[in-house]
């Protein structure tokens, strides 16, 4: 994994590209916000308000919030501004420096940490077992050193 100061050069450096190209050219349609599914759930998610908050350099208050990680990276926003702003890739790296701060919230860190340990981001079960088995489907083992490979690299 990158190292935290790797991670803030990386936003530094996207917002730098995406920031002076396009994020000043968002003249406010909207469309980001109205096609949102999340939005329609939380009111107070607005990928707009993202575009803004980071054009204010507001990234501190960003990455210490929870309002980020609302977003489910279903790139609608992204595929349907007319400027072409890259909001959803923004939104991920706003997450991934988040995490790398140890600022996100407990259960993402817990998934990860599971990931990590178990291959998997819940605990299976004898009961999830039993389901697998009845039906047919193999029993799931624990071995994640595949996983470990890809998570160091």
């Amino acid at each position: 994994m990158d190292s935290l100061m790797e991670a803030e050069e990386k936003l530094r450096g996207f917002r730098e590209t995406i920031g002076s190209q396009k994020l000043y050219a968002c003249f406010e349609c909207g469309h980001c916000s109205a096609c949102c599914p999340v939005k329609r759930i939380r009111q107070e998610f607005s990928p707009r308000k993202i575009i803004h908050m980071v054009l204010l350099d507001m990234l501190d208050e960003l990455i210490r919030s929870n309002i980020i990680w609302y977003c489910t990276n279903c790139y609608l926003c992204q595929e349907l501004c007319p400027q072409g702003i890259r909001i959803a890739d923004l939104i991920l790296e706003l997450k991934n420096l988040s995490f790398k701060r140890g600022l996100s919230p407990d259960g993402i860190r817990r998934q990860f940490e599971l990931l990590k340990t178990q291959g998997r981001i819940y605990l299976l079960d004898e009961f999830d077992q039993k389901k697998r088995k009845k039906a047919g489907l193999p029993q799931l083992r624990g071995s994640i050193d595949d996983l470990r490979v890809l998570l160091e690299g």
